[in-house]
């Protein structure tokens, strides 16, 4: 297949199973065509059925906003025409599904078909505001196929706009070769030369990441043991974060370590991921961190608990129980048994039910069957 794909090129989950999502297909032999303002995320242009085509927006006097959903329309329609698109591929519904539409209301003739992937602050956030929330609904509305990462996403997604369609959920996925147990000896000293316990945090440090709770039961954690806590990632909450830290007393202990390529090495080299997020369409942080074998400490709420089993691959507590939380890491952390055991079952949960190859041939079944309920 011809496939163009549209996503958000930042730092941040969707970008990254679009731009995944779209390796392993060129891999498979179809051809991917990028469209988005910037080159996307952990893209790699090495392989020759992969293209990028960027869209420019053009500033004007009169736009005190430049109409990028307009423009993105526009380039949609050109790369569908100059190369023969079977089908788009966009994630996140606003504004994408929306010029997908327009794209393909531009040529009747060659009526281009679209798959949107909705990911969840897309859902939960954006397109609940009223601002929002008309033209969201339409997007979903026609769009040729929806799909949703999580059942949670899908339940939530008809109960907030009313709609009866058909969604259908595919997991985030992990390439369990790149993230796999693999002790980082010389990362480990560097960042923890006492032989501490090592916790990690990586988001994209939003509010909705509840990165106190993050710090609270990180502290909680270092009452009793020799810890540290690395924070991966960048973003609105990090300067209070820093704030935070110094007043619980353990910033001598906390490491922001920004942005960072290669986050496997980090997930490596942790013992626990703290993921206490207000909620999580599916995590795919969390994800990783499992394919790692390491296990995760996250909110009940949300598609995290269909990713994360209680005691088994993390820990599912009340959103907000930091003591609860800390309670379950030095559990956790002083049981040299229990680790081995968690690690294990960790390691099995992604290669049995979330590798990379058995999660895209999902996505290229339900090509084929939109592709066929629309000809």
């Amino acid at each position: 297949m011809k496939i163009g794909i549209t996503c958000y090129p930042t730092y941040g989950g969707s970008g990254v199973v679009a731009t995944e999502l779209g390796r392993i297909l060129a891999t498979r032999g179809h051809e991917i065509h990028y469209i988005s303002y910037s080159v996307p995320f952990r893209f790699r242009d090495d392989l020759l059925n992969t293209n990028y085509h960027e869209v420019e927006v053009t500033t004007y006097p009169l736009f005190k906003y430049p109409p990028y959903d307009l423009a993105l329309a526009c380039k949609m329609l050109e790369v569908i025409e100059a190369h023969d698109l079977d089908l788009l591929h966009v994630h996140y519904a606003i504004p994408h599904a929306i010029s997908a539409f327009l794209a393909r209301q531009m040529n009747p003739n060659r009526r281009i078909r679209f798959i949107t992937t909705l990911h969840g602050t897309d859902i939960t956030i954006v397109g609940n505001d009223k601002s929002y929330y008309p033209v969201t609904r339409f997007g979903i509305q026609q769009s040729d196929g929806v799909t949703a990462v999580s059942n949670f996403l899908r339940v939530e997604t008809r109960r907030l706009f009313e709609i009866e369609r058909d969604i259908e959920v595919i997991p985030n996925f992990v390439d369990t070769q790149r993230f796999r147990p693999d002790p980082n000896p010389c990362l480990r000293q560097r960042v923890a030369p006492g032989g501490e316990r090592v916790l990690l945090h990586m988001s994209n440090f939003r509010k909705v990441k509840r990165l106190p709770v993050v710090l609270r039961t990180f502290a909680r954690v270092a009452e009793k043991l020799p810890a540290r806590l690395l924070l991966v990632g960048d973003g609105p909450e990090r300067a209070s974060s820093e704030e935070l830290a110094r007043e619980l007393g353990v910033h001598d202990r906390v490491l922001f370590l920004g942005k960072q390529d290669s986050v496997e090495r980090f997930f490596q080299a942790a013992d626990l991921f703290l993921l206490p997020s207000e909620f999580e369409s599916f995590g795919l942080s969390a994800l990783e961190a499992i394919s790692c074998g390491v296990p995760v400490i996250g909110a009940r709420g949300g598609g995290l608990p269909e990713l994360v089993e209680d005691e088994r691959t993390g820990f599912i507590r009340e959103p907000g129980d930091a003591d609860a939380m800390g309670e379950a890491a030095i559990d956790y952390l002083e049981s040299t048994s229990r680790q081995e055991e968690m690690r294990a079952w960790c390691r099995e949960a992604a290669v049995e039910s979330f590798e990379e190859s058995k999660i895209v041939g999902q996505y290229e079944s339900y090509y084929d069957r939109v592709l066929e309920a629309v000809c």
